[in-house]
């Protein structure tokens, strides 16, 4: 336990964002919302490619296993859209703590009772969003920017997370690993 426990409490209890971290937060995602559907779709083939095991909750695209046609499909585009909306809600209220906290529930809501995905996905998705923009936008992620979007989405797990406990979430058994 002692490995990691800085980095635990940090995703565990993210501190708030600063007035400085939350304008560099909007500022870079104008820039990546641009590129919508794009960046969506590939932050989630990244996801998929690299984490096989998420693929499983898509019943509509699961079967795919090539790259390029899984970024042509328009279910896995449709969702993209849907990912990348509920991230610009989150930015566009990131002033507003009760409009985040309304946005974290329907997404934790839906994720944990109707979809069952297990909640360390949206962590593993935060790593990979990161990890996307900052191969895709190198100009607008820099480190600073960076750790601001780090932090927001360090918050944007723990919600998730407070949702999934709210609920009850349990840990389902599946065949998934």
């Amino acid at each position: 336990m002692e490995r990691k426990q800085g980095e635990v409490d940090h995703l565990e209890r993210p501190s708030p964002l600063t007035d400085k971290e939350r304008v560099m937060i909007q500022d870079s995602w104008a820039k990546v919302y641009q590129n919508c559907e794009e960046a969506g779709v590939a932050i989630l083939v990244r996801l998929f490619v690299n984490f096989p095991s998420s693929k499983l909750y898509f019943s509509q695209f699961k079967h795919i296993e090539d790259t390029e046609e899984l970024e042509h499909s328009s279910q896995l585009r449709k969702h993209a859209r849907r990912v990348m909306n509920a991230i610009n809600t989150l930015v566009e209220n990131i002033d507003n703590s009760e409009k985040m906290a309304s946005v974290l529930k329907l997404v934790g809501k839906a994720h944990a009772l109707k979809h069952k995905v297990d909640p360390v996905y949206f962590k593993i998705l935060s790593g990979v969003i990161l990890e996307v923009l900052g191969e895709e936008y190198p100009e607008v992620m820099t480190p600073e920017v960076g750790a601001a979007w780090t932090k927001l989405l360090a918050t944007v797990c723990s919600g998730i997370k407070a949702v999934y406990e709210e609920v009850g979430w349990t840990q389902q058994s599946t065949s998934t690993g």
